[in-house]
């Protein structure tokens, strides 16, 4: 499943959102079975896309960390989803997260 705002590889789906005051990459670990999800992470900015990232265990949930780089922040959302940074997949529409 591709698409601009969605994008799925090595069991991580990933999805980008927008609300009125955020624009949110998601990760959730999807089960080899089909039987659910596993762990999930979140990475946050402000909607005009300058501030610093914010990486969450959830969408919902506290702020754990802050970080500059986009880089940065998929290193913590890979060791919160238990996975390599390098195999989280990034829609188009989240590539340009970060300062």
């Amino acid at each position: 499943m591709t698409d601009d705002r969605t994008a799925e590889a090595d069991g991580i789906r990933a999805t980008y959102d927008e609300t009125e005051t955020e624009r949110i990459l998601s990760f959730e670990r999807v089960e080899a079975d089909g039987g659910g999800t596993g762990p999930t992470a979140a990475i946050a900015q402000n909607r005009e896309g300058y501030a610093m990232l914010k990486v969450r265990p959830t969408v919902e949930g506290d702020e754990l960390e802050r970080y500059y780089g986009f880089d940065m922040a998929l290193d913590h959302a890979g060791e919160l989803l238990g996975v390599s940074p390098h195999v989280l997949p990034v829609p188009a529409a989240a590539e340009d997260m970060g300062m």
